[in-house]
């Protein structure tokens, strides 16, 4: 089920740098909202304390309106799916263990391998359970680790960067399987990207820079993607 997302005067520091300065961001449930801006702009930060992989100096993050707290991040962790620009694949595993790989050490109340077919043969790779990783096109393996990342059904779906190491062709046919696959699962999704044309498929474009929100503008079902993208584009 698709959970809400709020970040609430959120700032991260490191040594150098502030990589986030007092965000307000609110994501609804079922919303996909594209993260924009030059390297260095917060986007993967923003991704980092949502996904509850990193903690926020100062501000908090809420899911469904619950405040996030230390003790809530292991289960958090486990209810949300990630995507990398690298796809992070186990070489010596089958792509259906790497699908399982999340759920191979812990209990579940799901079928596995009925789980981790089903999700194959969504995102069109039915039919390459038993090859390995290095028999697979760098969108293959892509698509892969997409399924990886839904294995425990999550309500949230963070993607850092998932065409970055993709031709043009290859990622759109990446971003519309994200975006069907929201459909289809339920699912809150927050993505990191540069290219203009898969921040266009979103339902929202909040741009970053020097770690704080300047712009955040809400899409409409049509027209072209540049006219879409408006003012936020570089």
């Amino acid at each position: 089920m698709a959970v809400s997302v709020a970040l609430r005067g959120v700032s991260r520091r490191y040594p150098g740098l502030i990589a986030l300065d007092e965000v307000d961001l609110e994501v609804a449930a079922g919303e996909a909202v594209m993260l924009t801006g030059p390297s260095g702009a917060g986007k993967s930060t923003v991704l980092h304390v949502t996904g509850g992989m990193d903690r926020p100096d100062e501000g908090s993050v809420e899911i469904d309106g619950k405040e996030l707290r230390p003790r809530d991040l292991d289960g958090h962790r486990r209810r949300i799916g990630f995507v990398f620009q690298r796809f992070h694949l186990l070489p010596a595993l089958t792509v259906l263990d790497n699908v399982l790989a999340p759920v191979l050490p812990r209990k579940v109340d799901f079928d596995r391998r009925e789980r981790g077919t089903e999700l194959l043969e969504a995102v069109g790779l039915g039919g390459r359970a038993d090859a390995l990783p290095a028999e697979l096109s760098g969108g293959q393996q892509q698509r892969v680790a997409v399924a990886r990342a839904l294995i425990n059904r999550p309500g949230l779906l963070l993607a850092d960067e998932p065409t970055g190491n993709l031709d043009s062709v290859i990622g759109r046919e990446i971003i519309d399987l994200l975006m069907s696959l929201r459909e289809r699962y339920g699912m809150t999704m927050l993505i990191a990207t540069h290219d203009a044309e898969v921040a266009a498929n979103g339902d929202r474009v909040v741009r970053l820079q020097d770690g704080r929100i300047t712009s955040d503008q809400r899409l409409t079902p049509s027209g072209d993607v540049l006219d879409r993208l408006g003012g936020l584009r570089p």
